[in-house]
C-alpha cells in the first residue's frame, strides 16, 4: 500500500508539472493569423497571440516577436480576468530588434504648391497629431519656429497679437502653449475660433495651481499661416490634406511617412477583486504615440500637478509585473504608469528619452487619502478631520522599483513632468537610475502619502531647464497638517503634533545621489515635506533647500559651491543638520526656529562658518581648506589631513551614481563638473568664473579710483565672454556690478550669496557702474 501510495503521488505530481507546462508563440511580420504560431509558422500580429495565450491551458506562457515593426491599431489589453493564474512574457526574439508603433505608415501622392516650398497630399487618416519622415519626428507649424534647447524650444510675447491674428484665416484647432505664470509647470490651450483680431480659447486646466498664461514664454502651433520652415507640417482636417515643406536635400516623393494615431500600446490591469499578476515586457521598442496635453487630467492632491493616467505601457490593479530592457521614444505622452493599487512591480533596464510627457509615473488614487484636499488654498478644519493615521483603502502603490534607467529629452511637450514621478505611494525604490535633460525635476514626490520612499545611487543633472522654484530632487508636503497660513499651520501643529506624520508614515531616504540643478536646488523639500533622511549625496550646483515642515535629518553630505537653504522652519521642526560639507554660507529665509540640532558642520571658509555662529549653530563647526581627490573627474573624495574629519565626516563612494547596466553605461551622459568656487574675501585679487564671465571684488583705492566709483564696495566684471548672456545683456568687462534684484553686492561673497539664494530666478535685474554713472540692464540665463 506505501509503495501505490508514492507511486499515485508521483503520477499526480507528473500530471501536474505537464499542466503547469510553458507555451511559446512566435510572431512575424512575415506571418499569418491563420497559422499556428510557432517558429516555422509565426502569426502576423500581436494582439491574434495574445488570444490564443487568453486560451490556453498552460501556467507559463511566452509571446516571442520577430525582427521588424508591429503596427498596433489599438491598445492591447492584458487582463487579470483572461490572464488569471497564468505568467505572461512578451519580448523580442532573442536579440532581434521588435518595434511596437502607436501609429501608421501613409502613402500620400505629393504634389508641389505653386510659389511656396512646401508639397500637399489628400490623406484619409485624418486623426493624428505627430508626423515622422524617414522616421524623424517633424514640427507642427509653429511661431516662433523651433530652436533647439531653448524654453518652449522658442517663445514669443506676441504670438497672439492682434497683427499676427488678423493674418490666420481660420486658427480653429490650433493650440497655446505657455508656461504658468510662476513657471511652475505649463499649461495649454485649443483654439475654438476667432473674433476679429482675437483668438478664443479653452484649456488651461493641466496645473493645478491656477494661473493665466506666461506673459512672455508661449508659442502657438497648428496655424497655416505659420507653415515657413523647413521640417514644418500642417493637417487640415475639413480637406483632408496633409501640408508638408521638407528640409533641405529631402526628397519626400520617396520618403517613409508615418503618424501617431493611439496614446497607448499596452494596458495591463487588473481589478480590485482580482490583481493582474506575473506579466513581464522585455526588450522591445515603443513608439509613436499621440500627445495627450489636451486629454482627462485630475488633480493630485494638493500638489502642483494634475495628472494624465496614461502610458506608452500602463500598469493598474498588478502585482510582480515587470518592462524591463526596453526602449520609448517618440511619444506623445507618458511612457510607463502605475496606477492605483500595485506591488511588487519592476521597472528596470530601460532607455525612455525624446517624449512628450514623463518617463514614470507611480500614481495611486486620490480616495486613498484620509480628509483630501485637492487645492493649494484648500484645507479641512481640524473638527472636520479624520485623524487616523496611513492610508483610506488599498488603492495606492507599494514596495515597487525604479531601477538601472536611462532617461533624457522628456517633457518635451508638458513642462510639469519628471523622469520619475511617485504620489499617493509607499516604500518605492529609485536606484541607480541617471536622468538628464528635462524641464523640471528628475524626481518628483508629490506629497507625504506615504513614505518610506529609497532614492539611492541615482545620478541626476541638467534638471528644471523650463520652469522654475524646484529641484533635481522635488517633493511636497502638503498633507493633512499642512496649511498655506505659516501661523495657522504653527498653532495647529504646536497643539496637535501628532497629525505631523498622518500620512508621512515611513521615513523617505535620500543616500548615495549625485544631483545636479543649476537653476534650483539640488534637493529641494518645499512646503511642508517632512520625514526625510538625507545622507550621503553628493550635490554639485543648487545645495539643499527645507520648507516648512518636521523631523528631516540631512547629515554627511557634500554641497559643492553650495549651501543650505532653511526656509519658513518652525521652532519646534526637529530638524538635524550635521557632519555636512558646505561651501557656501547658509541662506535662512523667514526662520522661526533652527531645527533641533545644527551642529558639526564643516565650512569652506571662516566667514561662513561665522555667519552660521552668528545665527546661534555649528558652535561645534569647523572651517579649512578642502582638498579633493580629482574633482575635475567627478571624484570629490576629500583627502587625509582636511579638518572636515574632525566633525565625524565619513567619505562615501564616487563611483556608484547612476545605471550599471553596461548597454546604458555607454549611452549615458555625464554631468559637467562644478570648478570649485571658494569666495574666500581675505583674497581680494582673487578672480573667479560668474556666469559666462570672470569676475573679481573691488581691492582698495586704486579700484576705487579707475573705476570712479564713490565707495571700495562691487564686483568688476573683468571677462565677458563673446555670444554669451552676459554679452546679450550688453554688460561690459570693467562693468562694476553694485545690486542684483535690489540687493546690494559689496564683496564677492555678497555676489554669489545673492545669486545662490535666488538661484530659482531666470532673470537678473542689476545694477551697474559704468562711466562714473548707475545703468540698469537685465541678465536673462540661458537654459
Amino acid at each position: 500500500m506505501i509503495k501505490m501510495k508514492h507511486l499515485f503521488t508521483g503520477l499526480f505530481c507528473l500530471i501536474a508539472f505537464c499542466t503547469q507546462a510553458e507555451q511559446t508563440i512566435i510572431v512575424s511580420p512575415k506571418g499569418k493569423d491563420t497559422n499556428t504560431g510557432t517558429l516555422k509558422n509565426p502569426l502576423q500580429t500581436l494582439q491574434k497571440a495574445i488570444d490564443i495565450a487568453e486560451k490556453s491551458g498552460e501556467a507559463e506562457l511566452r509571446i516571442h516577436l520577430r525582427e521588424g515593426t508591429y503596427y498596433l491599431p489599438a491598445s492591447l489589453q492584458i487582463t487579470s480576468e483572461a490572464f488569471k493564474d497564468k505568467s505572461l512574457l512578451i519580448s523580442g526574439f532573442e536579440n532581434e530588434k521588435v518595434t511596437l508603433s502607436g501609429g501608421a505608415k501613409l502613402t500620400p501622392e505629393w504634389e508641389k504648391v505653386p510659389g511656396t516650398s512646401y508639397w500637399k497630399a489628400k490623406v484619409a487618416e485624418t486623426g493624428f497629431d505627430q508626423l515622422f519622415i524617414n522616421h524623424q519626428k517633424r514640427i507642427l507649424a509653429r511661431t516662433p519656429n523651433y530652436t533647439e534647447d531653448i524654453i518652449l524650444n522658442g517663445y514669443s510675447s506676441d504670438v497672439l497679437s492682434p497683427e499676427r491674428v488678423q493674418r490666420w484665416k481660420n486658427p480653429k484647432g490650433g493650440f497655446i502653449h505657455a508656461l504658468h505664470s510662476g513657471e511652475w509647470g505649463d499649461m495649454h490651450y485649443v483654439i475654438t475660433g476667432k473674433n476679429g483680431d482675437q483668438v478664443t480659447y479653452e484649456g488651461g486646466f493641466q496645473n493645478n495651481r491656477p494661473s493665466g498664461m506666461h506673459s512672455k514664454y508661449r508659442f502657438v502651433e497648428n496655424i497655416f499661416e505659420e507653415l515657413d520652415a523647413p521640417g514644418e507640417w500642417y493637417l487640415d482636417k475639413e480637406q483632408s490634406t496633409l501640408y508638408y515643406y521638407p528640409c533641405e536635400g529631402e526628397n519626400i516623393q520617396k520618403a517613409q511617412v508615418e503618424v501617431a494615431l493611439i496614446p497607448s500600446l499596452i494596458e495591463i490591469i487588473g481589478t480590485e477583486k482580482k490583481a493582474i499578476k506575473d506579466i513581464t515586457i522585455r526588450n522591445l521598442r515603443f513608439i509613436q504615440t499621440t500627445r495627450t496635453f489636451m486629454g482627462t487630467y485630475e488633480p493630485l492632491m494638493r500638489s502642483d500637478w494634475r495628472i494624465y493616467r496614461g502610458a506608452a505601457v500602463f500598469m493598474e490593479f498588478a502585482e510582480q509585473c515587470a518592462v524591463t530592457d526596453c526602449e520609448f521614444t517618440d511619444l506623445g505622452g507618458n511612457a510607463l504608469f502605475i496606477s492605483k493599487y500595485a506591488q511588487g512591480c519592476t521597472l528596470s533596464g530601460n532607455h525612455i528619452h525624446h517624449i512628450g510627457a514623463s518617463a514614470i509615473c507611480i500614481v495611486g488614487d486620490t480616495s486613498a487619502v484620509r480628509s483630501p484636499s485637492f487645492e493649494y488654498g484648500q484645507f479641512v478644519p481640524y473638527e472636520q478631520m479624520d485623524q487616523t493615521p496611513g492610508p483610506n483603502n488599498n488603492l495606492y502603490p507599494r514596495q515597487c522599483t525604479v531601477e538601472d534607467n536611462l532617461i533624457h529629452h522628456i517633457g518635451q511637450v508638458e513642462k510639469q513632468s519628471a523622469a520619475v514621478e511617485i504620489q499617493l505611494a509607499a516604500q518605492i525604490n529609485v536606484r541607480h537610475n541617471t536622468m538628464y535633460q528635462m524641464p523640471r525635476a528628475a524626481i518628483n514626490v508629490g506629497d507625504g502619502a506615504f513614505g518610506g520612499h529609497v532614492i539611492e545611487f541615482n545620478d541626476a543633472f541638467k534638471t528644471v531647464l523650463e520652469t522654475s522654484d524646484h529641484g533635481a530632487f522635488n517633493s511636497w508636503g502638503r498633507d493633512r497638517f499642512w496649511h498655506p497660513s505659516y501661523g495657522t499651520m504653527e498653532k495647529l501643529t504646536a497643539e496637535h503634533p501628532e497629525l505631523i506624520l498622518l500620512d508621512a508614515l515611513y521615513t523617505t531616504t535620500i543616500r548615495n545621489n549625485r544631483f545636479r540643478c543649476d537653476f534650483g536646488w539640488d534637493i529641494d523639500l518645499d512646503d511642508g515635506s517632512s520625514n526625510y533622511h538625507i545622507y550621503n549625496n553628493l550635490c554639485l550646483k543648487g545645495g539643499i533647500k527645507l520648507r516648512e515642515g518636521f523631523y528631516r535629518t540631512v547629515e554627511n553630505n557634500i554641497l559643492v559651491n553650495g549651501a543650505l537653504h532653511p526656509h519658513v522652519w518652525f521652532k519646534q521642526s526637529g530638524d538635524v543638520i550635521q557632519r555636512n560639507v558646505f561651501m557656501r554660507a547658509y541662506q535662512p529665509i523667514q526662520l522661526h526656529g533652527w531645527g533641533k540640532t545644527v551642529d558639526y558642520n564643516f565650512f569652506n571658509t571662516p566667514d561662513n562658518l561665522a555667519f552660521a555662529q552668528k545665527n546661534g549653530v555649528d558652535p561645534h563647526g569647523t572651517s579649512g581648506k578642502l582638498s579633493f581627490r580629482d574633482a575635475a573627474k567627478g571624484d570629490f573624495t576629500i583627502e587625509e589631513g582636511c579638518p572636515v574629519f574632525n566633525i565625524g565626516f565619513e567619505n562615501f563612494p564616487m563611483d556608484q551614481f547612476g545605471v550599471t547596466s553596461p548597454a546604458l553605461k555607454a549611452l549615458a551622459e555625464q554631468p559637467e563638473m562644478p570648478k570649485i568656487i571658494l569666495a574666500d574675501a581675505s583674497d581680494m585679487n582673487k578672480e573667479y568664473e560668474w556666469l559666462d564671465g570672470k569676475v573679481r571684488a573691488v581691492n582698495g583705492l586704486g579700484d576705487r579710483s579707475a573705476f570712479g566709483l564713490p565707495d571700495e564696495k562691487g564686483v568688476i566684471l573683468l571677462t565677458v565672454t563673446k555670444g554669451g548672456i552676459l554679452e546679450a545683456a550688453q554688460l561690459q568687462s570693467k562693468d562694476v556690478i553694485r545690486s542684483i534684484n535690489g540687493t546690494p553686492v559689496a564683496t564677492i561673497n555678497d555676489l554669489f550669496v545673492i545669486t545662490d539664494g535666488e538661484r530659482w530666478r531666470k532673470v537678473y535685474r542689476v545694477e551697474i557702474f559704468r562711466d562714473q554713472k548707475l545703468i540698469n540692464a537685465t541678465i536673462e540665463l540661458n537654459k
